[in-house]
């Protein structure tokens, strides 16, 4: 659950840097303006790095037809997170797949 946290923390992290990034005037400033770019390293760097070092611990330890399935929450993670940060709404079909995936979830994990 730890490892798509992170995953949903990086991506809407991702998309936040995305947001703040700049028109483009040329690759040096594009290059400085981003290395500057805390989402960046925030996103990329730390909640991207973790989720993969622990995506690489849950390989090994755990059969993949079971982590694999499980990983599906950072897409929960993710809307919830779009809804509270980015201030999206989300409509009711989304609202039942998330269901539908926490229901899956629950069925996997047994």
């Amino acid at each position: 659950m730890l490892q798509s946290l992170l995953l949903a923390a990086g991506q809407l992290m991702m998309k936040l840097a995305l947001n703040h990034m700049s028109p483009y005037q040329g690759f040096w400033r594009f290059i400085r303006h981003e290395l500057t770019n805390n989402w960046w390293w925030l996103g990329c760097g730390i909640s991207m790095g973790g989720a993969t070092v622990l995506w690489f611990y849950i390989m090994k330890n755990f059969p993949l037809s079971v982590a694999y399935p499980l990983s599906c929450l950072s897409f929960v993670f993710g809307m919830l997170g779009a809804m509270a940060f980015l201030g999206e709404q989300i409509p009711l079909g989304r609202w039942i797949g998330i269901g539908l995936i926490l229901v899956g979830a629950a069925f996997i994990s047994r």
